[in-house]
């Protein structure tokens, strides 16, 4: 468009004025060489549309019909690449056995039930989850990024109860969605959280997307990167309407629903539910809300010199299914975005990695070992009901009355038997009692299925045995690794669904908190959504279990009783009352009170009670220090050092708070005389000129203290740190001999003892001699009276052999042999 030096200037105002309402001018004017310029506005629809605008208002019909052409085909191979996976996901879905089945081989009632492993493991999981994710108190803590100070702790103090106040009372929709999120993930392996403002609620909303209803490309591996999405949305014709009238969908005709044909999933889903439609006047819309990259024409990407780039920018398309037409296309990144960087919606919840984008689920992991333990334990089923109601073959010529009825217990029936005897004309086929192999083997199938989805009981201790803290803490762990990896996982995705949810509370939601703040203003809600304070999930991501975080919160208390002097015992006991669950800890656990700035009276008197005094900035500093020395001059406080040395140690306080503040006021003015953007630049040499200045400050106050009051001090006797001083000296000395005096007597008493212990020893000396001596004069006579006594046998025994050979020699009639 030419704009020529001599157009009239009532024109050329016009022309101003409505180029500085659409302000959308691409490029710098080109200057003519007629002394005009050239300037390019752009398209007609991007001067007439706004950044939010529907953009599918300003194109033509066949461009969008060329658009919802080509994503509809999109959306359809999408679709069909996943089939495999749609088709695992509804056939392990009869493997929880929530329909029994009529079995008719391999006989009629066969039995078509099926173990619980699956379902166990999800209820299990289900359960175990839904508390740690949404505790009582809510599911939001804050931690605080760099340094802290009370102002910034306040503030996440209160971002973190706003929050919580959201999530448990606000937002309605939020706790049973999750709940049913956390029954989903676990089957399927994926679960998405759909988080953003309603119009019609005034707030943000964060729903449960099932993974059936959102598709992605076979090539996409995460949220981020993923080029096009797709999330398909059930809508009732109202609804539709609804948002026709209010402008946010086209205000097109897009006719009846031509079916609503359920997937294959949702038929599974349905017949487990016991559903099926049977009223078919409700009209159902299905709405596909496709998150995608286009170059749309008209509105291509541009750099600085007005020069199309091609790249292709994110989009949110609606396309109604039946129809195929495009209800709505809107931009998807923030409007002061230059790098034009796609807006997240979603959040994707993974009970296990997997190999691409969707995760992997029980079903997927145990659904090999739920069908094998459904098939044994049906074959244990089967095997005893054959073996109770055997079958067999009877001899044609039988016959027995009313055969076609069964026998009841107690009762006896006639028999026609051509043989005579009945077993002659009946066999029974051999069947088998229950196979006790297959019994232990369907125990070891499902001791293994419990083993990996960590629902099998943990006995930590039998009987009376207690196992010691760090030993149930092992156990616990290696009990849980499974389910620890996962929550961990979970915990990641629901720090990222709060972060998104953060920052629409501060942008949709008024700037002014809805309750009053305690100690604070409640406009400073818009302030309080910043960058220091990140939002993460109460729980613990390495502990899963109430018993792990009471079990550990135990451990910490204990070792801060057996150390108190190194440990906060306030906040053990805080965290041991969190792990238990324990509501409004401050009411039986007040926190400690902080000191408060007192007058001189009052510091004097905690000083003299034996209380620690604080000095405080703001406060009369020199006053202070007057009112403290008049008080160590007085004839209490002189007679008391601890006290004297308390007043001054509590005196230096004040000289360091005065020389700081009388230098940050220096550097106060010093930084207000320079520009802004010096400041930053000099505000880190500023500090270290600050330190240094402070300490040269602080020697000349001391300084000027000593010499101001070395007077009073002389006249008070003598200074009150060298009279301390003496009294140590004297102490120590009086102390010194007072031991040397024990020391003496004790060395007294330990050389008497000694030449007692001598004079003993002596005597004991003697009398063994004088016991050795007599007990040599025994042994001497008893030897002789021995000698004498064996000579006397000896005489004895030859006298008696002599008397034996005399007599043999006489003969019996007196003659001589």
């Amino acid at each position: 468009m030419a704009i020529d030096r001599e157009m009239p200037l009532q024109e050329q105002m016009k022309f101003d004025m409505r180029a500085e309402e659409v302000d959308i001018m691409e490029g710098d004017p080109q200057l003519d060489a007629d002394g005009g310029a050239t300037i390019n506005f752009g398209s007609e629809a991007q001067m007439s549309q706004g950044h939010t605008e529907n953009l599918a208002e300003f194109l033509e019909d066949g461009e969008l019909d060329n658009i919802a052409r080509e994503l509809s085909d999109a959306y359809e191979g999408d679709k069909d690449s996943r089939a495999d996976w749609s088709s695992t996901y509804a056939e392990g879905l009869d493997l929880l056995g929530m329909k029994y089945e009529d079995r008719t081989t391999p006989f009629p009632g066969a039995s078509g039930v099926s173990h619980p492993l699956l379902a166990e493991s999800v209820t299990q999981f289900q359960a175990q989850s839904y508390k740690e994710l949404f505790p009582a108190g809510g599911p939001v803590k804050t931690q605080i990024m760099g340094a802290t100070n009370p102002q910034i702790d306040a503030q996440s103090a209160r971002v973190k109860e706003f929050m919580n106040y959201q999530l448990t009372h606000i937002m309605e929709e939020y706790e049973p969605e999750l709940d049913q999120m956390l029954f989903h993930l676990p089957l399927s392996g994926s679960a998405f959280r759909k988080i953003y403002y309603d119009n019609t609620l005034g707030r943000p909303v964060s729903k449960f997307v099932s993974s059936e209803d959102l598709v992605v490309p076979y090539q996409a591996t995460d949220l981020h990167t993923c080029a096009r999405m797709t999330h398909v949305v059930k809508m009732m014709a109202n609804d539709l309407r609804k948002f026709q009238v209010s402008g946010f969908y086209s205000d097109i005709e897009v006719g009846t629903p031509s079916s609503d044909d359920p997937s294959e999933i949702e038929d599974k889903i349905n017949e487990l539910d016991g559903k099926k439609k049977v009223y078919t006047k409700d009209d159902i819309y299905t709405l596909l809300e496709m998150h995608v990259d286009l170059d749309l024409p008209g509105y291509e990407d541009a750099n600085e010199a007005g020069e199309e780039t091609g790249i292709s920018l994110p989009y949110i398309v609606t396309i109604e299914e039946s129809s195929n037409k495009i209800l709505s296309i809107r931009r998807n990144w923030n409007e002061n975005d230059p790098l034009k960087i796609k807006k997240q919606y979603f959040v994707h919840y993974k009970f296990l990695p997997g190999l691409g984008f969707y995760g992997f689920g029980l079903i997927h992991m145990l659904g090999g070992l739920t069908k094998t333990a459904t098939s044994i334990l049906r074959q244990l089923i089967d095997a005893g009901t054959l073996v109770n109601l055997p079958a067999g073959f009877k001899a044609r010529g039988l016959r027995i009355r009313d055969d076609d009825q069964p026998l009841v217990p107690g009762e006896f029936r006639d028999v026609d038997a051509p043989a005579g005897d009945i077993r002659n004309s009946l066999v029974p086929l051999p069947y088998k009692e229950p196979s006790g192999t297959l019994f232990n083997l369907l125990g070891f199938v499902i001791e293994s299925g419990k083993s990996f989805a960590a629902v099998a009981d943990m006995k930590l201790g039998e009987g009376n045995e207690v196992n010691p803290v760090g030993t149930t803490m092992a156990l616990l762990e290696r009990g849980m690794k499974v389910m620890s990896a996962i929550h961990k996982r979970m915990h990641m995705a629901q720090g990222k669904e709060f972060k998104l949810l953060a920052k629409l509370f501060a942008e949709t939601l008024p700037p002014v908190y809805p309750y009053q703040i305690v100690g604070g203003n409640q406009a400073v809600k818009a302030q309080d959504f910043d960058e220091r304070i990140d939002v993460i999930p109460v729980s613990d991501p390495n502990i899963f279990s109430i018993t792990q975080r009471v079990t550990l919160a135990q451990q910490q208390l204990q070792l801060a009783q057996a150390a108190p002097q190194m440990h906060n015992i306030q906040e053990a006991y805080r965290r041991m009352y969190e792990a238990m669950g324990v509501q409004n800890i401050e009411a039986i656990l007040p926190p400690p009170q902080q000191p408060q700035p007192k007058d001189p009276a009052t510091e004097n008197a905690d000083l003299l009670a034996g209380r620690p005094a604080q000095a405080f900035q703001g406060q009369n500093h020199d006053a202070h220090i007057e009112a403290h020395f008049a008080m160590m001059n007085s004839s209490v406080v002189k007679g008391s050092p601890v006290v004297m040395a308390n007043l001054q140690s509590h005196i230096m306080q004040h000289i360091s708070l005065k020389a700081q503040e009388q230098v940050q006021g220096e550097v106060q003015q010093q930084m207000a005389q320079l520009p802004p953007e010096q400041q930053q630049m000099m505000q880190q040499q500023m500090m270290m000129e600050m330190q240094n200045r402070v300490a040269e400050l602080e020697a000349e106050l001391i300084a000027e203290f000593v010499a101001e009051h070395e007077e009073l001090l002389k006249d008070s006797g003598s200074d009150p740190l060298v009279d301390l001083k003496k009294d140590e000296l004297k102490l120590r000395e009086q102390d010194i001999i007072r031991k040397g005096q024990e020391a003496n007597e004790k060395l007294g008493l330990e050389k008497k003892k000694a030449r007692d212990k001598t004079t003993v020893d002596r005597e004991k000396i003697d009398q063994q001699k004088d016991a050795l001596a007599l007990r040599s004069a025994i042994s001497s006579e008893k030897l002789e009276k021995d000698s004498v006594n064996k000579m006397m046998d000896k005489a004895e025994k030859i006298t008696a052999n002599m008397e034996k050979t005399v007599s043999a020699a006489i003969k019996p009639n007196g003659g001589v042999n």
